[in-house]
């Protein structure tokens, strides 16, 4: 996946592990996911140590073998790719061997960076308020998604309080896609969730 290249699909699904019942259950949950239509996702578990996230990682390859699988924080050859925090280093993650290198930005100056060392997408966030990310300060809203989205040539995936009745308004900014957490994680049926809100943004473009 190249910066010219298309994302992997227009929702990002990111699982956060931060308990051992989530790690338990993150196998399951991305097959759901999978059956629902999910084809990207990645793995957020800032809390294990290396060896103990490749096995996770392993297991929910053998869960859904069809997705394609990211891991947030260090490189791993078990995954397809990294998603970086907004002080990574995109150098450092190539050396390592990540073909595919996401970062996170929560200003156009950390975006601006992102397209400058090469990331091929960066997450954008908050979009909209969130009990995930309490430390970055109020929502920026849609507008300066649109901004951002229009005068930075890297796509853009907006992050933050994304749920089904404000995913496709985000396209509509100029999003290359949507990031979820919360949405399908408490949803009594994740792969309904996830083809609901796909379908909706099908409809949208």
């Amino acid at each position: 996946m190249s910066q010219a290249s298309p994302l992997p699909d227009r929702i990002f699904v990111i699982g956060n592990v931060r308990s051992d019942e989530d790690a338990a259950r993150m196998p399951s949950y991305a097959a759901q996911l999978q059956a629902g239509g999910c084809r990207w996702f990645s793995l957020r578990a800032k809390a294990m140590d290396a060896t103990a996230r490749a096995r996770l990682l392993d297991a929910v390859r053998a869960a859904a073998p069809g997705l394609i699988l990211f891991v947030h924080g260090g490189v791993s050859s078990a995954a397809d790719g990294v998603h970086l925090g907004a002080d990574g280093s995109i150098a450092a993650a190539r050396a390592a061997g990540a073909k595919r290198v996401g970062i996170s930005a929560h200003s156009r100056a950390e975006l601006q960076r992102a397209l400058d060392e090469g990331a091929d997408y960066a997450t954008y966030s908050p979009i909209f308020p969130t009990t995930s990310k309490p430390g970055y300060g109020p929502a920026l809203g849609l507008e300066a998604l649109r901004q951002a989205a229009h005068e930075v040539a890297l796509p853009v995936v907006a992050l933050g309080g994304i749920e089904r009745s404000n995913a496709q308004a985000c396209l509509q900014a100029g999003a290359r896609a949507v990031a979820v957490l919360g949405a399908f994680a408490h949803a009594a049926d994740p792969a309904a969730a996830f083809a609901e809100m796909s379908a909706d943004m099908r409809r949208s473009i």
